[in-house]
């Protein structure tokens, strides 16, 4: 039995659905003994963060450092693109209220000649969460510095839109001060693979600076379009603008990943166009955001779970049973386990799969989803010997049992139920809510089979973020995935 602790937020709805999601005619019961072992964690997904730098009176009115003596000398078309944007890039600063000492550093750049700018969300993300606690900056390459306004977020594509603002609080914009923009390269015009891209923004705060690379594409089973980016990303430079060799924006810096070379991540720029077009009027935010992320992130499970649910469902088979697993249109899978041998005791196999569908709040990144499976067979090991063996993967998973400040504790069911084709089950639904982010609760179900004295499988299916309602949807589909050749 896992114990898990209750919030009193939501407790009596939740025990009643859960009650009613596991309710099932009761199945004979295996005996699952703890024990010490656990399953290896799924690994984590490098977010795309801005991390905090050092802080420094300007930014550098230099451009980076000349490359050593033995690394080949820069591009005509890499020093030709640097000369002509460096007047419209800027360092993007989030500084604390108290002490004016800076939070994160990154990198944005003029969209308009009336001073609209584009960076990441996640560059202002405390910003739009506490504004209470922070403010902005903008830095020029020349190291004039200006204080920014939040005017709209787009947290699924991780992008902002801000204007410089005015000289005093509650002033007009000057239509006599013009800014130099970057234009931006039409959507009639897509980009070829292996043309010319050059990065431009301020890694790590020592900066200016640019980066050539190759466009490759978009990046396959990504949940939102991702422009694959040969070429190096460092932080800081989130957030600065990715042109073509005539100078236009292609796309926004996002990300790159950790443990790769030459593997980094542009959001496209069409989706800076939209941006620009629901925000160009807006009036500058004023409280914390949370409200909106929170609509933003409703639409984000709304389409993860319409697209999991709708989507071809496939399943993956170990030994007599039948695991339910993603689309492959949708998530990654690996495996691993150990080959049978005569001698062993015991034989096993592993998978996760996980659909590369996060979003960055500043809380954390949430609207995930994964699943985990071990399957187990011990033809030389007493029933009571596999009992143990099996229940330790059972009762020894992880669960958060103390809430924090961005959840509640896990309120969890455990009942025996019944698989497809009568496959009975031991299993437990938990769920959490999000202090800030109303109606939204992350979900995790375990399962186990319960059928035969020597062989069994175990299933995680984790999830963040969803409603209520799609939670329960989840969990029901999940559970009915299960099924076994003996049962049959």
């Amino acid at each position: 039995m896992i114990h898990c602790t209750s919030s009193p937020l939501w407790r009596n709805g939740l025990a009643l659905a859960l009650a009613a999601l596991l309710a099932a005619p009761a199945m004979a019961q295996s005996p699952l003994a703890p024990a010490t072992s656990a399953l290896t964690a799924e690994p984590a997904v490098p977010a795309p963060t801005s991390p905090a730098a050092p802080a420094s009176p300007t930014a550098s009115s230099t451009p980076a450092a000349a490359p050593a003596a033995d690394a080949p000398p820069p591009s005509p078309d890499a020093q030709q693109a640097y000369m002509a944007a460096r007047d419209k890039l800027v360092q993007i600063r989030t500084l604390r209220r108290q002490t004016n000492t800076q939070s994160s550093t990154g990198s944005g750049f003029f969209v308009s000649e009336d001073g609209l700018l584009i960076t990441n969300y996640h560059v202002i993300s405390q910003l739009a969460l506490e504004p209470e606690r922070h403010r902005a900056v903008l830095v020029s390459v020349s190291g004039q510095e200006a204080p920014v306004q939040l005017l709209a977020i787009d947290v699924l594509h991780d992008l902002a839109l801000l204007r410089v603002a005015p000289a005093k609080e509650g002033a007009e914009a000057s239509a006599e001060h013009r800014y130099s923009a970057l234009p931006l390269r039409p959507s009639s015009r897509p980009l070829s693979g292996g043309e010319r891209i050059f990065s431009l923004g301020n890694p790590l705060d020592v900066g200016f600076a640019i980066t050539e690379g190759t466009y490759n594409g978009l990046v396959q089973r990504s949940f939102y379009p991702r422009i694959f980016f040969g070429g190096t990303l460092n932080p800081g430079m989130s957030g600065g603008p990715a042109i073509d060799t005539q100078g236009r924006v292609v796309g926004v810096n996002v990300a790159k990943q950790l443990g790769a070379e030459q593997l980094s991540f542009l959001v496209p720029v069409e989706f800076v166009e939209q941006l620009l077009a629901q925000g160009r009027e807006a009036s500058p935010v004023k409280g914390a955001m949370h409200a909106e992320v929170t609509r933003q992130l409703m639409a984000h499970q709304k389409d993860l779970v319409d697209r999991v649910l709708s989507g071809n469902t496939r399943s993956e088979r170990y030994g007599p049973y039948r695991v339910p697993v993603p689309s492959e249109t949708l998530a990654r899978c690996w495996g691993d386990g150990r080959e049978r041998r005569s001698e062993s005791l015991f034989d096993f196999e592993r998978s996760q799969c996980r659909i590369d569908s996060e979003v960055f709040t500043g809380d954390g990144d949430v609207g995930g989803l994964g699943m985990r499976y071990e399957a187990y067979d011990a033809p030389r090991l007493s029933p009571w010997q596999f009992a143990h063996t099996y229940g330790s993967s059972f009762a020894n998973e992880p669960m958060r049992k103390r809430g924090n400040r961005v959840r509640t504790g896990y309120e969890c069911r455990e009942d025996f139920v019944a698989g497809d084709a009568k496959l009975p089950l031991r299993a437990v639904v938990c769920m959490a809510a999000y202090r800030k982010f109303s109606g939204l609760y992350d979900l995790t179900v375990l399962a186990v089979s319960v059928d035969q004295p020597r062989q069994g499988v175990l299933g995680r299916l984790n999830v963040s973020a969803v409603s209520f309602d799609n939670a329960q949807r989840l969990a029901r589909q999940y559970l009915q995935g299960f099924s076994s050749e003996a049962a049959q």
